[in-house]
C-alpha cells in the first residue's frame, strides 16, 4: 500500500510501540524537558493519588506522529491533533490505528487513535496530509 493508495474507508495496518518501560519514561522526560515527577518518581506519583508513575501524554503523541509519517512523508503532513483521554501505565504496549476518513482538494483527514492491549483508548486524534 502507497500513500496514493489510500482513498476515504482505508484501513491503515496497526502498528505497536513498547513496552512503556521506567527507562522509556526517563529517556523522554530527558529528551522532552518534561521531568514531571508523576511520570518518573513512584513516590511523588502516589502522593499525587495515582498507584505508580505512567507516560507522558505527549511520549503517545511521539508515537503517533511516527505512525503517520511511516505511511506519509514528513513534509505532506499539514495537521497533527490528539485529544488525551487515558492514561499510559508502566510496561503497556500502545498500538497506533488510523482510518482515512475524509479526502478533498489532493488533502486526507486521517482518523487516529491510540489504545493498549486491554482495549483501552488512551489517545484520539487526527491528520491532514497532502497526497498530490
Amino acid at each position: 500500500m502507497t500513500p496514493r493508495d489510500l482513498a476515504v474507508g482505508a484501513t491503515l495496518p496497526p502498528r505497536a510501540y513498547g513496552p512503556v518501560t521506567r527507562t522509556t519514561l526517563a529517556l523522554f522526560a530527558g529528551a522532552s524537558g518534561d521531568h514531571n515527577a508523576v511520570h518518573i518518581d513512584v513516590e511523588a506519583a502516589r502522593a499525587a493519588g495515582f498507584d505508580d508513575v505512567f507516560a507522558h501524554g505527549m511520549l503517545s503523541m511521539a508515537y503517533l506522529a511516527s505512525y503517520v509519517t511511516d505511511v506519509w512523508p514528513q513534509s505532506t503532513v499539514r495537521r497533527l491533533s490528539a485529544r488525551f483521554v487515558a492514561r499510559t501505565p508502566v510496561d503497556a504496549r500502545p498500538t497506533c490505528s488510523g482510518r482515512v476518513a475524509a479526502g478533498a482538494d489532493g488533502q486526507l483527514t486521517v482518523d487516529l487513535e491510540v489504545r493498549l492491549e486491554d482495549g483501552t483508548t488512551t489517545l484520539v486524534g487526527s491528520a491532514l496530509v497532502a497526497v498530490r
